[in-house]
């Protein structure tokens, strides 16, 4: 992955903002020598979903060992947005390399605190090779807890593990000045809205907001205000991508299926299934209105051409819907490590696929979308 030089330019003084495309190439794509300039620019949206995020470290992993694309910007919310902070952090020390190296660090960090975890892995589920926390009794307890009380009651102190594990992995003073932007969302409790921070302004305490779920996690007051996971508001949310990157591609690396086979019956399948679905509902509006306004026949030189030229690119995520709720708690190494190599999997299945189409076109069949609406 070559090294990328940080700017501020906005999309809308590029160039390639606004104007028609020349002959014989399409609204929304590159010349066609642009490949041979250098690296293309790309954008990632990392989406959350506790230790399931070690899938996006294996995307990131293999991303990162491509020189043919350029980071620009990266959008992420909950385990997105450590992965996102982690990766640019070491960047900015150490190039691809680094960012390769504090993924490593983090993920490992994180499998060492849960081996003093209460959450554990039934005799059952290990001797059968499942990863589910479903049947441990601590992880039962807690789940009827949080339905009954509050972690006001539960965890007076507000005590979050994880923000030990942040502060030793994470270099914030070499996170303000990454070459790669990074866009971290969380949900303002009073007014309901998503709040995106900024390179300079993550701290712990904002990636810890951006994770925070109200039934396990005393709310974040970040500025005088409450903070819950961003998940509520934008999971990720591409709008910073659109308005203040350089970048035409977005590469999105799901983590909550937005299709599951079946109907949840138990009340916990059906709260996960609920979660899955809000948590992806605010990405797919976004998607649904860079759709539409590719079916305008002139989307002006404003914002709406800037979301039009969009091209938007899937790393599909199978394993996903295998996994139920009580996994994403699992931070065993074993499990990382097998998420990770999924995740590897899938980057490179995608980029031998769509790879050479990355500064051309989208790979993702936005029109779907519009289906039913």
């Amino acid at each position: 992955m070559a090294r990328s030089t940080r700017t501020r330019t906005n999309r809308a003084d590029s160039p390639r903002a606004g104007g028609a495309a020349p002959e014989g190439q399409h609204e929304g794509e590159e010349p066609r020598g642009a490949a041979a300039e250098g690296p293309v620019l790309i954008d990632l949206a990392l989406q959350g979903g506790g230790s399931h995020g070690a899938f996006t470290w294996g995307v990131l992993d293999r991303l990162l060992q491509d020189d043919r694309f350029r980071i620009d910007g990266v959008s992420g919310t909950s385990a997105g947005a450590m992965n996102a902070a982690v990766m640019a952090a070491g960047f900015a020390k150490g190039g691809a390399a680094g960012a390769r190296a504090a993924l490593d660090a983090y993920w490992r960090s994180v499998a060492d605190a849960a081996q003093f975890s209460p959450f554990q892995r039934g005799p059952l589920d290990v001797l059968l090779g499942r990863w589910t926390l479903d049947h441990s009794p601590l992880f039962v307890t807690m789940d009827m807890m949080s339905r009954l009380f509050s972690p006001y009651d539960f965890n007076p102190t507000g005590r979050n593990p994880l923000r030990g594990i942040l502060e030793e992995a994470i270099d914030f003073e070499a996170l303000k000045v990454s070459p790669i932007r990074v866009f971290i969302t969380a949900t303002n409790v009073r007014t309901g809205r998503g709040r995106v921070f900024r390179n300079d302004e993550i701290t712990p305490d904002v990636l810890l907001a951006s994770a925070c779920l109200p039934t396990l996690f005393q709310a974040v007051e970040i500025d005088g205000e409450s903070y819950w996971d961003g998940g509520y508001s934008g999971n990720p949310t591409i709008t910073p991508l659109v308005r203040e990157c350089q970048s035409h591609d977005t590469i999105l690396i799901p983590i909550n299926p937005v299709e599951r086979p079946g109907t949840p019956e138990t009340a916990r399948d059906i709260m996960n299934r609920l979660n899955e679905i809000s948590f992806n509902s605010v990405l797919l509006k976004e998607l649904r209105m860079i759709a539409m306004l590719r079916q305008v026949a002139d989307p002006g030189h404003s914002e709406g051409a800037q979301w039009a030229r969009m091209r938007i690119h899937l790393v599909r995520n199978e394993i996903m819907a295998t996994l139920g709720y009580s996994s994403k708690l699992n931070a065993e190494w074993p499990f990382l490590s097998m998420l990770r190599e999924e995740g590897t999997k899938a980057a490179s299945d995608f980029l031998a696929i769509n790879g050479d189409a990355i500064g051309k076109r989208s790979t993702l069949e936005l029109d779907r979308l519009l289906e039913g609406v």
